[in-house]
């Protein structure tokens, strides 16, 4: 396949035949789309993804002080976290964004309140712990 060649390929079979191929392109930063039952998929690399997520999602975490506890909450989402100091805050709400990300993926996409957090629960799942401390501090808009 030249690296100029468009990259969709029409079936799943045909997709599964090439998967090098899919996965190179994709190294290459090329767009690859996997059409399937009507539906089209796009293969991208992980931390490309990442990195858009990180760019585009806004973690909008603001931290505060109650009674000698520390408050972190992502304002307009429901996460709030507490610890002794800032750093055990947004480690206990890096612990509340995992958990949220396995209860999205269970049971609460099809939900309309929950719906649109698809782009959130992939970053947090795309991530590690310092990624989504990082995230806090220079992620999104």
């Amino acid at each position: 396949m030249s690296p100029s060649a468009a990259v969709d390929y029409p079936s799943f079979t045909s997709a599964r035949t090439h998967f090098k191929d899919v996965l190179d392109a994709t190294e290459q930063g090329r767009s690859v789309t996997v059409a399937r039952d009507g539906q089209v998929s796009v293969v991208v690399p992980a931390d490309r993804l990442r990195g858009f997520f990180f760019r585009t999602v806004s973690p909008r975490v603001e931290v505060t002080s109650d009674h000698g506890r520390i408050i972190a909450l992502m304002s307009g989402r429901p996460f709030v976290s507490e610890g002794a100091t800032v750093d055990d805050a947004l480690s206990d709400l890096v612990l509340s964004l995992r958990e949220y990300a396995e209860d999205w993926e269970a049971r609460l996409q099809q939900a309309p309140n929950h719906r649109d957090n698809w782009s959130l629960v992939q970053l947090v799942k795309l991530s590690s712990d310092a990624q989504l401390l990082e995230w806090f501090e220079r992620g999104g808009e």
